[in-house]
């Protein structure tokens, strides 16, 4: 049963590794923002659920660390995203 956990966790890794690759290698901010979101969410989901498979009475706590994570992590992309769209709508009003 630990070979599935290992699986879990490589998995995770390998999102997170695409993630930080994202993140280098896109050429805008939102761009950027998607990548480092949704593949980090992936991420730490799959390092999480090989974790439940090492520790089985963490089960619950994983489950809210997985629920705080999938409520928070879109919701401050979205507050990022908006931050740079509403800078950089005023920094193309401010050059007419």
């Amino acid at each position: 049963m630990h070979w599935v956990g290992h699986a879990f966790i490589a998995i995770g890794l390998f999102f997170l590794l695409v993630s930080g690759l994202g993140v280098l290698r896109m050429p805008d901010v939102f761009n950027r923002l998607q990548a480092g979101t949704k593949a980090s969410t992936l991420g730490f989901l799959g390092i999480l659920a090989g974790t439940a498979f090492f520790h089985p009475a963490w089960i619950v706590r994983l489950i809210i660390l997985a629920a705080f994570l999938l409520f928070t992590a879109p919701l401050a992309a979205h507050a990022l995203a908006r931050a740079e769209h509403k800078r950089a709508s005023e920094s193309e009003g401010g050059k007419q």
